[in-house]
């Protein structure tokens, strides 16, 4: 094996060489490059692809092997444990509405509350309701191929609590029973940004505390422009994506 990755490690830097090593791998089996069951390289493969000693290898290897991404066995070599999803989920800013429903049905559902809540700012600013108007707030765990791959907080008007209860919301996605009672979906408005899972989130996406985390911030309005739903929505981005299609303005 030649030293193609020696470039790949800075030996200026303050990090250690095996983590910067560690980190590599890792990302490489996280993201599919070294899919489930496949051979790692050995200690002193990895010595000489990176241009490091045995040992520092070595270091990575038991690493990789702590956070169990990897399992070795003496004779038989180290092999790759960790199963990542065939794909991420990816949802379109073009076609928020329609892919937002067709993500819930991909997906299993965990409901964590179901309860009618004075509004506070800035729920009540979304909702364009008076401070302490009843509310029903809804948090849910969105699971794919069994891991958590989402935390939701929604917040409906109280007139169409109605249409939500566990069961339902369960099996279908809350903007398709928003549908079925009557609301004619019009328009959605969210904005994105990136966040650290605490300890609380952390647990309930079982990724670890400051890990990450995908922040969407989103208000649907009906056709008359009422606003029917606001939702906070933390996402794990390993799991998920969103994506965005640019056009030039001259097209």
């Amino acid at each position: 094996m030649s030293k193609r990755n020696e470039d790949q490690v800075d030996r200026l830097q303050a990090m250690p060489l095996y983590h910067q090593i560690f980190l590599q791998l890792r990302e490489e089996i996280i993201n599919g490059s070294r899919a489930f069951g496949s051979r790692m390289p050995t200690e002193e493969e990895l010595s000489e692809s990176f241009g490091v000693s045995r040992i520092t290898a070595r270091r990575a290897l038991a690493e990789l092997a702590d956070t169990h991404l990897v399992e070795r066995k003496r004779r038989v070599g180290t092999h790759v444990t960790y199963q990542s999803p065939a794909k991420p989920i990816e949802g379109s800013l073009e076609q928020a509405l329609e892919s937002l429903i067709t993500y819930g049905r991909k997906t299993q559902v965990r409901i964590l509350e179901l309860e009618l809540i004075p509004a506070r700012p800035p729920i009540s600013d979304a909702l364009k309701v008076a401070p302490d108007t009843q509310v029903l707030r809804v948090a849910r765990v969105r699971w794919l191929d069994n891991q958590p791959i989402s935390h939701l907080v929604s917040y409906v008007p109280a007139e169409l609590s109605g249409a939500m209860d566990r069961a339902a919301l369960k099996t279908t996605p809350m903007l398709s029973l928003l549908e079925q009672a009557g609301v004619q979906i019009g328009a959605a408005t969210q904005t994105i940004s990136a966040s650290l899972a605490d300890g609380t989130l952390a647990n309930l996406l079982e990724v670890d505390i400051g890990s990450p985390i995908l922040r969407v911030s989103r208000t649907v309005f009906d056709t008359a422009d009422r606003p029917v739903q606001h939702v906070l929505a933390q996402f794990r981005p390993d799991l998920y994506q969103i994506k965005l299609d640019l056009h030039s303005a001259r097209a």
